[in-house]
């Protein structure tokens, strides 16, 4: 086996061998999917993960716009359409100075197995810039994203590719990029998700990929019948997941100790409340500050330049901030200082190593394809309420996004239940992301 799973990442990192992220990401999901296939013959000879992490289409496009010194500035755009056997393309736009082909590639190809996750009609996509919105004024990233989307939208479309946001692209960015698009395109249709609420958003969607980690993390605590009452919970990061996934935590009775940016972590032992998750929120979206101006109002906390929070001890950690922030060496600190339940709320936080270290110590450890699936899967719900033309209540997008996230943990305890009763949600995410695809792939021919 050892030697199928060796010779399938040869020919891949042949392929894409300046793509690190990218080849991290294939690795997880080959060791737990290629002894699947081999085990099953509906699947094995067809070269179907081959074919799954080869995109269906890789766009780079250039992107100019003119700054508010009016100098031109230039920058890189993306789309990569990874695959669309269960339905059109549909991942997030990032805008950050270190996109590039490897991270958008990995990013599409998450996407693929988190989107067949939620059970919805969504294929996987993911695109962006390097373009860095930190410091620009909202002149600056209009004409950015009016430049963006006025090559985008010959690739993009409601039955085609729906695209996000993601890092460095919220809800003003987002309505720059519609206002374009609707322009370009002259129609009004939902093919952006994330949109403002007057004009085709959906409730909780800002709130859904936090939400959904948390629900999720619950229900893996519930089969140790524990919950988040009580516990200490450690979250990085401090935009949109980050935020909710602390609310959602609050709201369910646990005490959060942490947050982070890109400058550090603050640690606050008497546990950030809704008052101090309240200026927080207004730190990071309306000043858009640094986290470490907590502590000008809370100078109890403690602010460490420069680190991020895995050392501080606590009974769950989320990981809400970006790819690789969690290694071996954190992993192992949170597992010695008590750390039961580890549920990712960014993708791909946590590296190869410290994902072995939760697994031999045993602990509840739930990756980013599945336990941060409730942002897309809130986008999808979006989706479908723009073509009903018809707003659901917030109660309502909560409730469907909590019944996802039950079923997304259903599929995960089906294929990644071990002999002894542990469940390796790696395995589990990975194959029942698979099948779902696969099937529809091998009913499509080869395409």
């Amino acid at each position: 086996m050892k030697n199928k799973i060796k010779a399938f990442l040869d020919i891949v990192k042949q392929r894409n061998g300046e793509e690190p992220e990218f080849l991290q990401a294939v690795e997880e999901v080959a060791e737990t999917v290629i002894p699947y296939i081999v085990e099953h013959d509906i699947y094995y000879g067809k070269n179907i993960l081959l074919r799954m992490v080869e995109p269906e289409r890789a766009i780079m496009f250039r992107v100019c716009w003119v700054d508010d010194d009016g100098e031109i500035q230039v920058n890189r755009g993306y789309r990569i359409q990874m695959n669309s056997a269960i339905g059109p393309y549909k991942g997030g736009l990032r805008f950050h100075p270190t996109v590039n082909m490897s991270i958008l590639k990995f990013l599409a190809f998450e996407q693929v197995f988190k989107n067949s996750l939620t059970t919805l009609p969504m294929g996987g996509g993911k695109g962006g810039s390097d373009f860095d919105p930190k410091g620009k004024s909202d002149n600056e990233i209009m004409r950015f994203c009016h430049a963006f989307m006025s090559e985008l939208f010959r690739h993009i479309g409601s039955n085609t590719d729906i695209p996000a946001g993601d890092i460095g692209v919220g809800s003003r960015e987002i309505g720059f990029l519609f206002g374009m698009y609707k322009k370009l395109r002259n129609e009004f249709t939902g093919v952006l998700t994330g949109k403002g609420i007057s004009w085709g958003g959906s409730l909780i969607r800002p709130e859904a990929t936090g939400y959904g980690n948390v629900y999720f993390a619950q229900k893996m605590l519930e089969t140790k019948n524990e919950s988040f009452k009580g516990k200490t919970v450690l979250v990085s990061g401090s935009g949109n997941v980050a935020q909710y996934a602390a609310e959602k935590v609050l709201q369910l009775g646990g005490k959060v100790l942490t947050l982070s940016d890109s400058s550090g972590y603050i640690y606050d032992e008497d546990g950030i409340d809704a008052e101090k998750l309240a200026f927080i929120m207004t730190l990071k979206n309306v000043k858009r500050g640094r986290i470490s101006e907590y502590l000008e109002r809370y100078p109890e906390a403690i602010f460490e330049k420069g680190k991020t929070p895995w050392g501080v001890k606590c009974d769950i950690a989320l990981p809400c901030a970006t790819q690789n922030e969690l290694n071996e060496a954190d992993a192992k600190l949170l597992i010695s200082n008590g750390c039961i339940c580890v549920s990712e709320g960014a993708n791909m936080p946590s590296t190869k190593e410290a994902i072995a270290i939760f697994h031999k110590a045993k602990i509840l450890f739930a990756p980013g394809k599945a336990s941060n699936a409730g942002g897309v899967a809130t986008s999808g719900l979006e989706m479908t309420q723009n073509s009903l033309r018809f707003n659901w209540t917030r109660e309502e997008v909560d409730n469907k996004l909590k019944e996802i996230m039950s079923d997304i943990h259903k599929s995960c305890l089906k294929y990644g239940t071990d002999k002894d009763g542990y469940v390796d949600y790696v395995r589990g995410a990975n194959i029942a992301g698979f099948v779902k695809v696969a099937d529809a792939m091998l009913a499509q021919g080869i395409v």
